[in-house]
Formats: C-alpha cells, sequence, structure tokens
C-alpha cells in the first residue's frame, strides 16, 4: 500500500519466534500426551494399593473359609514380638536399668503417673495394665507398618507377596480396639456405680423438661466415643501412608530425575512426620481411653 512501507525482520527475531513457536508445541505436546497417558497412570499406580488388605491363607473350617489376611498376620506377629521382646527387655541385669529398660520402664512410669494417675487416682493400678498394653500395641503396629516388608521379602526371596501392610489403616483393625476399650469403660462404669445407678445418672442434673434430650445427647455420645477413636486412628494411617505411596509413584509416572529427587526429598520428610505421627496416634488413643474410663467411673462426672 502507498505510504507504508515493512522492513525485514532479523535474525534474531526470527530465532526467538521460532523457538518460541517450539515450546507452544512442546507444551501442547506434553499436554496431549499427559490426557492420553493420565488413565493409564491411573490404573498402573494406586496410592491406596499398598495399604489395602489382601488374603495370604485360606482354610476351610466346617465348611465355611477362614482368610487369613496380610494385615492380621502382622498383627500376629506383632503380638508375638510383644509377648516375647518387652519381658526380655524389661529383665533387670542391675540395680540401674539401661538401654531398652530404661526407655521402657521411663514411658510405662510417665504414662502411669502424668497421664493416668491424675484421671483415675487410686484405681490406676486396676486399669494401666490395659492402657499399657493399647499403648505398645498400636505404636508397635505403626512403627512396624513404616517397615516395607513385602519388599525385602520380595528381595531375599525373588517372589511376588503381600506380607506387611500398614495394620491401622485398617478400618476393621481400628474399630477392634474401640470396641474393646468401648467395653472395658462401660463394664468398669457398671461395676463401680451398679447397673441401675450407671445408667440412671448417665445425664447431668438439668431442668427436667430437658432431660429426655440430654439422655439421648448422652446415649448418642457414648456410641460415638469407640467411633471416634477408630475413625482417627485410621484416618491418620491412611492419609500418612497414600502421601508416602503417592511421593514414590511420582517417580515411576514420570521417571525424571528432578521429580525423583523432589519426590525422594518429600518421602524422607513424610516419614519423619510418620514416626511422629506413630507415637502421637498411640498416645491420644490410650489417653482418650483413660478420659472415658474416668469419666465412667465416677459418678459426679
Amino acid at each position: 500500500m502507498p505510504g507504508i512501507t515493512s522492513s525485514p525482520r532479523s535474525p534474531a527475531r526470527n530465532d526467538a519466534a521460532a523457538g518460541l513457536y517450539r515450546s507452544v508445541l512442546d507444551a501442547k505436546d506434553i499436554v496431549m500426551h499427559t490426557m492420553v497417558l493420565t488413565p493409564w497412570m491411573l490404573a498402573e499406580f494406586n496410592p491406596l494399593q499398598p495399604i489395602t488388605a489382601k488374603p495370604l491363607y485360606v482354610f476351610d473350617v466346617a465348611g465355611h473359609s477362614v482368610i487369613i489376611s496380610n494385615h492380621m498376620f502382622m498383627m500376629g506377629v506383632v503380638t508375638v514380638l510383644l509377648a516375647v521382646s518387652l519381658p526380655l527387655l524389661v529383665r533387670s541385669r542391675g540395680l540401674v536399668p539401661r538401654g531398652w529398660h530404661n526407655a521402657i520402664e521411663a514411658i510405662c512410669l510417665y504414662i502411669r503417673n502424668e497421664v493416668v494417675q491424675p484421671l483415675l487416682h487410686d484405681r490406676t493400678d486396676r486399669f494401666i495394665p490395659y492402657l499399657w498394653t493399647i499403648f505398645f500395641f498400636i505404636l508397635t503396629m505403626n512403627l512396624m507398618s513404616m517397615i516395607p516388608t513385602e519388599s525385602l521379602v520380595r528381595l531375599i526371596t525373588g517372589k511376588k507377596n503381600h506380607f506387611g501392610g500398614p495394620m491401622t489403616a485398617n478400618i476393621w483393625v481400628t474399630a477392634a480396639m474401640a470396641i474393646v476399650s468401648f467395653f472395658v469403660i462401660h463394664i468398669a462404669g457398671i461395676k463401680r456405680q451398679g447397673f441401675i445407678h450407671y445408667f440412671a445418672h448417665l445425664a447431668p442434673k438439668v431442668p427436667l423438661v430437658l432431660l429426655p434430650l440430654i439422655y439421648f445427647l448422652e446415649l448418642v455420645t457414648m456410641f460415638m466415643r469407640p467411633f471416634t477413636l477408630a475413625i482417627r486412628l485410621f484416618a491418620n494411617m491412611v492419609a500418612g501412608h497414600v502421601i508416602l505411596a503417592t511421593f514414590i509413584g511420582l517417580i515411576l509416572m514420570f521417571k525424571n530425575y528432578g521429580v525423583a529427587a523432589a519426590s525422594i526429598s518429600g518421602a524422607a520428610a513424610m516419614s519423619v512426620l510418620e514416626l511422629l505421627v506413630a507415637f502421637l496416634q498411640a498416645f491420644i488413643f490410650m489417653f482418650l481411653t483413660a478420659v472415658y474410663i474416668s469419666l465412667a467411673v465416677e459418678p459426679e462426672h
């Protein structure tokens, strides 16, 4: 057109435009590649797979199939381990406890004197064996869950297996322990106060018009307490193991050194946090059980 002139582009500008165009194409390819592979990735890698219960042994008893899952098997291992190791570790070899004996004794004394005794007073020694048991049982299961037992067995035997797995990430396991605590709590209250007195004084002193509502809420609370015990332990352990599995899965999905370095760092930090959670959740389960027992055996509560 007359009056309009155009100047040729410089080589530098041409190279920059070409580089930008290639970057756009590469980004488009990555997006399309990800959209195509995402269903395959999700099918190939499931972060819930490491925490899922899997059958190990199947027995036929009186025409019924009895299945022993990996979680049941590992609970048996933990039970035997505690029954054998704790008496050996706390066996006194001198006047001053050392090593594991000292550590276990310190934990037991702290739980008894600083946690349970202010709640149960003169009834502490009646319930402390159960509270010690559930603390060490849950703690050992949580710690055993952090050991990659399945991978170690496969490395040694060269065979695929399903040994190991996070036991407290199984709702049936946590629910069973919560139900046992439920019966311990209310049997203790009934034994202390009597059946009729225990349920008659379940609700606090309130105006008569509010008594049916408060009594109903107290009944709901009675059954909600074991539910919260089970869900709290289950949810915390599931969350931790799913996050760890996701970090490891990112390495398998992207197969990139940068992603691998970031995932390994994240998994290491999460493992340290999981170690803290293992102790914390065992303590919380034990502490809340002690609180609920104290509420059951004290009529004024």
